[in-house]
């Protein structure tokens, strides 16, 4: 019953790191498009099932946890280094958005 030599077990892995994502972190991204964050999702469960498939689950997992280094990078040193936005909370908002290039206009309400 309990087997893990499907891609199924990659999908759960990508699908539950991005179900976690988006509950924990899903505020930064209030003003991405949705078809935007379905499309990353999409195209990182087809990435990692092809290099699961035919390179093998240890370099596809091996993948994902690479993809740990930016996230650190971005979020504890050019973030708070170079923009003055902080990395885990995204304060200032007003920056964080001139960040995004989003529109600010629900400051000035």
């Amino acid at each position: 019953m309990w087997q893990t030599d499907s891609l199924w077990f990659e999908i759960a892995v990508v699908s539950i790191i991005y179900a976690v994502g988006n509950m924990v972190m899903g505020q930064f991204e209030e003003q991405t498009p949705k078809w935007r964050r379905v499309g990353k999702y999409i195209l990182t469960l087809i990435l990692i099932c092809l290099i699961s498939h035919y390179a093998g689950r240890v370099y596809s997992m091996s993948l994902l946890a690479l993809f740990i280094v930016p996230l650190l990078y971005i979020h504890a040193y050019y973030l708070p280094k170079k923009k003055g936005i902080n990395g885990w909370t995204g304060e200032p908002k007003s920056k964080y958005y001139e960040f995004r290039k989003w529109n600010k206009d629900i400051f000035s309400k």
